[in-house]
């Protein structure tokens, strides 16, 4: 009789995607895999390999207001994959696409009281989408630019050819301004006036752009969008890459004013009136574009106040700077609208939407551009392979389909589910006022902070929260002992992030209140090793 052999154990496979972060979640417990989800639910495998349920509150960060596949947004890719949907046509006719920015326009001009188009750019992410956004802005301002200067120098030329026919003279004024002494000779002094105004625009117009953003804000990490990202950490290892911003704080209406008069620019003309030529300033746009999330996802669950978003806009309209509306995490219908800023009276020159545009399925995204800023050439110097193909298309119109369908029943309930979630936040926050500082958001967007842990009688929890890491420890707990997923925000660590879908459950909200009622507990009582414990 042969020996018997054991089939070979197959190697070890080493890790070598992203191996450090695994490392983090590992060390607060969330490195865990997920095998199959459903609704409101991911699940997992124990150690006998039987399916885990664990409770969605992170819902792929605002990516799966309709639920973890969704069976009609399933039975539509299905349908699209059997039919051998064209996934690589570019360059080609795509109506789909075409219809898909009809309905976009159709319940933002609802909600906006508006009647002007916004034409669509496609992508695939949400920081593709602002990184289009940035660079429209950029080509809109580099083509409104050159239309200046050409009608600058066409004054200036002007303005010679005067003196040098007699009809007009050189105002002292001008030469003296400029750093000149006046002189005699009146061809000479517009010669060099022209001379001189044309070496200092030439100056101005060499400057990079600027953006404005608000602190906390989070708009990706591409190269572009990573500069409009207030967190430092993300932001300056690639400050080299990109144009810079400048960010204001929240409601400080008066530091827009500073900035605006730290940096802003102009170009200089030659006019001719009544028989003189003079020196004017015309305004150069040295700002591109005013980044803004109505809610700041990653900042800790932020809302933009109504009274500021109307200053900003109108801050933004005084100096001709298109304001972009990061509608990325907020919007497609998590706060009870399909633009959360709509409910502010926020109008976008730009929007941006993604995440729950692809249903959960389709990695999708979209730029839209209001007409009076749009330029055409866009489209031949931007384009993505991906991006406006037949399947996320088909798919991103059936989420709105869905979110439109029954009198828009799936707003009402994002707007509903979000005040029975807020209701019981708020409760834990009255009961437990020495561990929760505050409760924010609006519909399916909302955030608890905790109070500032670092001189904690726990020494676990001291160390946790003097690292970084508080959030995330308090995550892990919630994924080992109550089978609840959520994480911190990414910029404000100590805001736990809640973004569920339109089915979260009465019990649902009750499981999570449990965690949270226990974790306000532990904490209260320096109990670190319980929080931490595997």
């Amino acid at each position: 009789m042969e020996p018997t052999t054991s089939a070979p154990e197959a190697p070890e496979v080493p890790e070598l995607a992203e191996p450090y972060l695994r490392e983090v979640l590992a060390g607060a417990g969330l490195a865990v895999e997920y095998v199959r989800a459903e609704g409101n639910t991911l699940y997992l495998l124990d150690d006998e390999g039987r399916e885990v349920p664990v409770t969605d509150f992170a819902g792929g960060y605002g990516s799966v207001l309709l639920g973890h596949n969704h069976p009609a947004v399933v039975a539509r890719a299905q349908e699209l994959l059997a039919q051998g949907t064209p996934v690589h046509a570019q360059f080609s006719r795509h109506p789909y696409a075409n219809r898909l920015a009809a309905e976009l326009n159709r319940i933002i001009h609802r909600e906006l009281g508006t009647e002007e188009p916004y034409f669509a750019i496609f992508g695939n992410s949400g920081a593709e989408a602002v990184e289009a956004a940035v660079k429209h802005a950029e080509l809109d301002r580099g083509m409104r630019i050159a239309a200046l200067a050409e009608e600058i120098a066409a004054q200036r030329e002007s303005a010679v050819a005067a003196v040098a026919s007699g009809t007009a003279t050189v105002d002292p004024a001008a030469l003296t301004r400029l750093g000149f002494t006046a002189t005699g000779d009146a061809s000479a002094a517009a010669h060099l006036l022209a001379a001189e105004t044309e070496r200092r625009n030439a100056v101005a117009v060499a400057r990079p752009p600027l953006f404005l953003a608000l602190e906390g804000g989070f708009h990706g990490k591409l190269a572009a969008s990573v500069q409009l990202t207030h967190n430092e950490g993300y932001r300056a290892p690639f400050r080299s890459l990109a144009a810079q911003a400048r960010f204001v704080p929240h409601d400080r209406p008066d530091v827009l004013k500073e900035v605006y008069a730290e940096e802003r620019g102009v170009l200089l003309a030659l006019t001719v009136a009544d028989g003189r030529v003079t020196v004017t300033e015309r305004e150069f746009p040295v700002f591109c574009a005013f980044v803004v999330e109505p809610i700041q996802g990653e900042g800790g669950i932020r809302v933009l106040s109504e009274e500021f978003a109307r200053e900003i806009q109108e801050f933004s309209a005084a100096i001709g700077c298109p304001v972009v509306v990061d509608e990325i995490q907020s919007g497609m219908g998590r706060t009870g609208t399909l633009l959360a800023s709509s409910a502010l009276g926020l109008r976008g020159d730009y929007y941006t939407l993604a995440k729950t545009l692809g249903g959960g399925i389709a990695k999708t995204s979209v730029m839209l551009v209001r007409q009076a800023y749009y330029r055409k050439e866009f489209e031949i110097v931007h384009s993505s392979t991906f991006a406006k193909d037949s399947f996320s298309c088909h798919i991103a119109l059936k989420v709105l389909e869905l979110l439109e369908a029954d009198d828009r029943l799936a707003y009402r309930r994002a707007a509903e589910r979000g005040d029975a979630l807020r209701a019981m936040l708020e409760s834990v926050r009255t009961d437990h006022p020495d561990v929760i500082e505050d409760v924010r958001g609006r519909g399916l967007m909302l955030g608890i902070e905790f109070r500032d842990q670092s001189a904690s009688t726990s020494p676990t929890v001291r160390a946790v929260a003097q690292g970084g890491l508080f959030g995330y420890v308090l995550a892990g707990h919630l994924l080992r002992a109550h089978r609840v997923r959520t994480f911190p925000t990414a910029s404000a660590l100590n805001t736990l992030r809640f973004e569920p879908s339109v089915g979260l459950s009465d019990a649902e909200i009750a499981q999570l209140e449990t965690g949270l009622r226990e974790v306000c507990a532990l904490l209260r009582d320096g109990r670190g090793d319980t929080l931490t414990a595997a």
